[in-house]
């Protein structure tokens, strides 16, 4: 039986526990090899674990229900052939660095842990080495994004495999940007400033989240400074640069935002807070992955057909996304190592990977472009926005490359924090000089 929790991250959940023990009894030699599963079945025998294998994965919340449904029958459908057991449990996001951290610490937990953004980096002594399965993935697949790549690779290694990126982009109400004169979403930053103060003013703000949230604050903040032309540190991923008018300029132009147009209450907002509030009708904009889509297309009918979806504005430097992504990390200290990595190389395949991708409807962006041209995209033309974002996107720590030292600022939300700091009565400039200064506590400069 089904039953509906809610996880830290707010959002509620149905018809799929919490925690799901998948259970099957051990193959006989007999038994056929399955599709989609070269080098793990061989002559149709399934490998010898000694009975009672349990594989232990540890995954988010899915934000898209179906996307758990069909991840679920397809560990039992592994399960079945390798005569194992697969114990699949999903917390909430926000929860998943602390359950790795205390993981590693301990040396005992999970098998596999699906890691958020670039924390692979932060945990990459705990990780094992999983280039086997990552790189024949990449090119079987048409090769790796740029993020996916750079958020799971360190050090001439990969320290997990790319799962997906989510899509993001901003949900509007079409008929209230009519209201003030818009017939189609600015295109520029200065154009949003206009839209937000005109939507305020009836009532109707703009959200964003500023809290400490694994995605929505980042997305947005990180996005922000890179349009404007800031960036953490130069290339060498060691002088911070943070320091410019780039920065200060995204400080001065976010902190006018606020007041003219964003809804105030948003300091305190996780990554649920959004969805709720303008799924409510107490939001004319906001930035968000399709899932408010889904649940309006399912719930709010009249929220529905209103509701459309842009592309980030373009700033002085261009039109740039910070966009959170998942990966499957194989915990160094695991016995079920060589399990391990037969699952994900398993359910990342082209036969499992589409049926799940399928259904996951645009939230999630492949890792590699061989599904860019997938019918996916095109099936409502309100979300073939959602395809292109992974181009335009940058990883924290930009210029530099990924680094453990980006994965430990963006922990510490020290990028959010500085925008925060000005919002909260800093001026921008003292802001800008506390977000440096930090920085530089990280990168030793």
């Amino acid at each position: 039986m089904g039953e509906e929790r809610r996880g830290t991250s707010g959002k509620r959940w149905t018809s799929v526990p919490r925690r799901t023990f998948l259970k099957a009894a051990a193959a006989s030699a007999g038994a056929a090899a399955l599709g989609g599963m070269p080098g793990i079945l061989h002559a149709g025998q399934a490998p010898a674990y000694p009975k009672g294998t349990r594989l232990h994965l540890l995954q988010w919340l899915n934000f898209v229900p179906a996307g758990d449904k069909v991840f679920l029958a397809q560990a039992e459908e592994f399960a079945k052939q390798m005569g194992v057991e697969v114990q699949v449990e999903r917390i909430g996001m926000n929860d998943v660095r602390t359950r790795a951290t205390a993981a590693i610490e301990a040396k005992s937990g999970p098998d596999i842990i699906l890691i958020p953004n670039n924390l692979p980096h932060l945990f990459a002594d705990g990780l094992a080495d999983v280039s086997d399965v990552a790189e024949p993935l990449g090119k079987e697949q048409g090769g790796y994004y740029n993020l996916p790549r750079a958020n799971a690779f360190s050090g001439g290694r990969w320290i997990a495999v790319p799962q997906f990126v989510y899509s993001w982009g901003w949900n509007y109400r079409e008929s209230w940007l009519r209201e003030i004169g818009y017939e189609k979403f600015p295109d520029t930053w200065e154009g949003f400033r206009d839209m937000a103060k005109k939507l305020k003013a009836m009532g109707r703000a703009v959200g964003q989240a500023f809290g400490h949230s694994e995605n929505d604050p980042n997305n947005y903040c990180y996005a922000l400074l890179w349009c404007f032309g800031g960036a953490e540190v130069e290339k060498d991923g060691k002088t911070v640069v943070l320091d410019k008018k780039g920065t200060l300029e995204a400080i001065k132009y976010n902190t006018a935002l606020w007041k003219e147009g964003l809804d105030e209450s948003g300091l305190s907002w996780d990554d649920a807070t959004n969805n709720r509030a303008f799924l409510a009708g107490s939001l004319s904009v906001t930035g968000n992955s399709p899932s408010i889509y889904f649940v309006a297309r399912d719930k709010f009918p009249d929220i529905f057909k209103d509701l459309n979806h842009a592309p980030m504005p373009k700033g002085p430097a261009g039109r740039f996304y910070q966009l959170p992504t998942l990966s499957s990390a194989v915990m160094k200290y695991s016995k079920n190592q060589k399990l391990a990595r037969e699952f994900i190389r398993w359910y990342m395949a082209k036969p499992q990977f589409e049926k799940w991708f399928d259904v996951m409807d645009t939230f999630a962006v492949p890792p590699t472009k061989m599904w860019y041209d997938h019918p996916v995209w095109v099936r409502d033309r309100k979300n073939v926005v959602f395809r292109d974002v992974i181009k335009d996107s940058l990883w924290p720590g930009y210029a530099g490359p990924p680094s453990r030292k980006a994965s430990e600022a963006m922990a510490k939300y020290i990028i959010v924090d500085m925008f925060v700091k000005a919002i909260q009565g800093a001026t921008p400039e003292e802001a800008l000089k506390w977000g440096a200064g930090e920085l530089k506590k990280i990168y030793g400069a």
